[in-house]
């Protein structure tokens, strides 16, 4: 009973000295909001109204007809008209231009004579993205201009999107940022907890306590772990109610995810804090170390399948890889822990062995 009071006073120690810096107190609650607002929007693969520029050699009321069906489209954006073809290569070369379409002579007659009618899409590769897309978009109008005129398709195409059906990219890129978030805030906070304790040389005052290395351990996080879950709470009703992400899972599963992802974040904080000497060298050893792998190889940007099958093995050592999995799966797909299991029992083997690799670092190096 008397070390739980112990650790209590040790929190509650821990909790004022946070309250009395207001700087770190507008990092922690008002830093968050922002910076998902602003990722929430930036971090989009959304791409609409590709600028378009047209070459109608043909001059026709099916040609004029079609071009209508591509700029009544909210794809696409008509910037240009020119009259010959080789006044397209300026359009793009520029960039003022993502997409050029040529409608040769002779494409009306040859739909009256039931003939197939061509026109030539050329793409700004440059970008690889908005090109590819940009020759998709393409295509679905084209196919749509050509059910409108009656036309019959050699290939009949009939596509589904699931869980997703408009692919909008805030859906699945705003629950990512807000782990995101999660994971920055409480390995920084971490990693500075015990740092802080030597720069301000008051490290010595709590070696010749009676506190254990544990309880230590224990005082220092639990702060930190309840402004997580402050942040935590503050950032999904931005991501609910802001951006309108619908959560179709559990909320308890989704609460668990969330601790289990938090326990293996601070852990890898404390982890930093016993390598660093000073805040600043915590603060670049997570940056570099910790932080932009897991941003990288975590599928939160680049897919996991698409990396060198050396860096898809380090993956499965990364905590953001299954909580990124594991919000989608929640906020998406409403799916549960029959599904999840694999991701939860990874975070919580990780979890396990980050602090027990701290614990032993701690007893070395300051125990």
């Amino acid at each position: 009973m008397g070390s739980v009071r112990t650790i209590a006073g040790f929190v509650v120690k821990e909790l004022i000295q946070l309250w009395r810096d207001p700087k770190i107190l507008s990092v922690l609650f008002i830093a968050p909001i922002v910076q998902i607002i602003v990722l929430g929007y930036a971090a989009t693969t959304d791409i609409r109204k590709v600028e378009l520029v047209v070459c109608d050699l043909d001059r026709s009321v099916a040609s004029r007809e079609l071009i209508d069906a591509f700029t009544a489209s909210t794809y696409f954006d008509q910037v240009a008209a020119v009259p010959t073809q080789d006044d397209l290569d300026p359009w793009l070369d520029s960039g003022r231009a993502r997409v050029a379409v040529t409608i040769p002579s002779g494409f009306a007659a040859d739909r009256e004579a039931g003939r197939t009618g061509r026109i030539q899409v050329l793409a700004d590769g440059s970008d690889a993205m908005v090109g590819t897309l940009g020759l998709a978009y393409a295509q679905g109008v084209l196919r749509i201009a050509a059910e409108a005129a009656g036309a019959r398709a050699p290939i009949e195409l009939r596509p589904k999107v699931l869980y997703n059906p408009d692919l909008v990219s805030r859906y699945f890129m705003v629950p990512a940022v807000l782990a995101l978030l999660i994971m920055i805030m409480a390995m920084m906070l971490a990693s500075m907890a015990l740092v802080r304790e030597i720069e301000l040389g008051t490290m010595e005052q709590l070696l010749v306590t009676p506190l254990t290395p544990s309880a230590v351990i224990t005082g220092k996080l639990v702060p930190y772990a309840m402004v997580g879950v402050v942040e935590f709470v503050t950032g999904l009703l931005v991501v609910l109610f802001w951006f309108e992400v619908p959560l179709r899972g559990s909320f308890a599963v989704l609460a668990l995810m969330t601790a289990l992802f938090m326990i293996c974040s601070l852990g890898l904080g404390l982890l930093v804090s016993t390598v660093s000497r000073t805040q600043q060298q915590a603060m670049m050893i997570s940056t570099f170390v910790f932080l932009m792998p897991q941003i990288y190889l975590s599928g939160f940007v680049f897919p996991i399948q698409n990396m060198p099958r050396i860096f898809q093995l380090v993956t499965y050592a990364i905590p953001l890889r299954y909580f990124v999995t594991a919000l989608r799966g929640i906020f998406l797909k409403g799916v549960g822990l029959d599904v999840l299991w694999p991701q939860a029992l990874a975070m919580l083997g990780l979890a396990v062995i980050i602090f027990t690799v701290a614990r032993l670092r701690y007893r070395r190096t300051l125990g």
